[in-house]
């Protein structure tokens, strides 16, 4: 707390453009690794109640199973093993793992072209002295 005879100073900070380009880039990637995580879970979670047999019946599994049916990127069938709780391991297991590769892909590439390197997460940087 400032006593009474000492002056207040206060700081001003301007935020460039490139500050707010890095925020909304990350801002995009964080929604679709969300996004892309949130599906790759209501597909594991199916697969989960598909395999235990759990009450077709129940809401819950409903919920979770049309949820499910929306969001296979079309690989409902792709195999087609005599055993229905396989296929649905399979296609569906399939498909919470392509939305994991297209989310970590899609972030890369969102990253790589909308900033510059030096804003970008670098897990490995080699670097070369002479």
């Amino acid at each position: 707390m400032p006593r009474v005879n000492e002056p207040v100073v206060e700081e001003v900070v301007e935020r460039d453009d490139a500050y707010r380009r890095v925020r909304t880039v990350q801002t995009i990637c964080a929604v679709i690794d969300v996004v892309c995580w949130v599906f790759a879970i209501v597909l594991f979670v199916h697969i989960f109640l598909v395999v235990a047999d759990a009450n077709a019946g129940n809401g819950f599994f409903q919920f979770v199973a049309g949820w499910a049916s929306g969001i296979t990127l079309g690989l409902d069938g792709l195999f087609t093993p005599g055993n229905q709780k396989m296929a649905v391991l399979f296609n569906e297991g399939l498909a919470a793992i392509l939305w994991l590769v297209i989310g970590s892909l899609l972030t890369n590439l969102i990253t790589r072209l909308a900033l510059p390197a030096e804003h970008r997460r670098a897990w490995y940087r080699r670097t070369v002295r002479p």
